[in-house]
């Protein structure tokens, strides 16, 4: 119950608030949980291609599958590369500093970077570096203009947390990822971190798969990028 004063958290559902949103997104209900690829797989480095037909049964098996394989790996962003698709979209499920959540998908997405916003830096971390975090600045501030699954526009402007994840993604579709940013040396000691953490990580993941009745994702024993 909230006291007088205090402010109630919003759903933010593409940008627009909504009410009594579930806590498990319906498309993760109706995903399967896939394979997230792992740095140094050609996929995360390629650049994505347009998304050109919209309202396709395919295309939303695919934000589904997205959605599912996210919550799995209790992520907060995820782009189609890291599920092994070449097309232009990412989702995302997010809760800011203020508590309202921000939850949705992007096709087709456009980056704008507010570089005249005060610079943040925090750990940052990848779905396909698991375990690694590493302190990464990124602009304060961000808009990402794309369509949702029907081909409908969509502009979304977030600062903070919400701004790096749609950094984050977007750049994932270009090819880019966090880690790319990093120095030599926060490189290495990422890679250590994940040589250290995946397996626990990756049994998480199961983990969380059958509790959710999900059929979990296959890894192999070493990472499919490499070392």
């Amino acid at each position: 119950m909230w006291s007088l004063g205090k402010r109630k958290p919003v759903t933010y559902l593409l940008g627009e608030p909504v009410d009594d949103y579930p806590a498990q997104v319906p498309e993760a209900r109706r995903g399967r949980v896939l394979r997230i690829t792992e740095i140094g797989e050609p996929v995360l480095h390629t650049p994505t291609r347009k998304v050109t037909e919209f309202s396709t049964p395919e295309l939303t098996r695919l934000i589904d599958d997205m959605f599912a394989t996210m919550e799995v790996a209790q992520g907060v962003g995820l782009a189609a590369t890291q599920v092994g698709s070449d097309q232009r979209v990412f989702v995302y499920d997010l809760t800011d500093a203020h508590g309202d959540r921000h939850v949705g998908h992007v096709l087709n997405a456009e980056l704008t970077m507010d570089l005249t916003a005060d610079p943040e830096e925090e750990d940052e971390g990848c779905l396909s570096v698991p375990g690694a975090y590493e302190p990464l600045e990124r602009p304060g501030a961000a808009t990402v203009r794309g369509v949702d699954r029907d081909g409908a526009p969509v502009q979304l402007s977030g600062t903070g947390y919400l701004a790096r994840c749609f950094i984050h993604e977007t750049q994932h579709l270009d090819g880019t990822l966090y880690w790319d940013h990093l120095t030599p040396d926060l490189q290495q000691d990422a890679l250590r971190q994940r040589d250290e953490e995946r397996a626990d990580v990756l049994a998480q993941r199961h983990e969380i798969a059958v509790e959710l009745g999900k059929k979990p994702a296959e890894y192999p024993a070493e990472p499919a990028g490499g070392r």
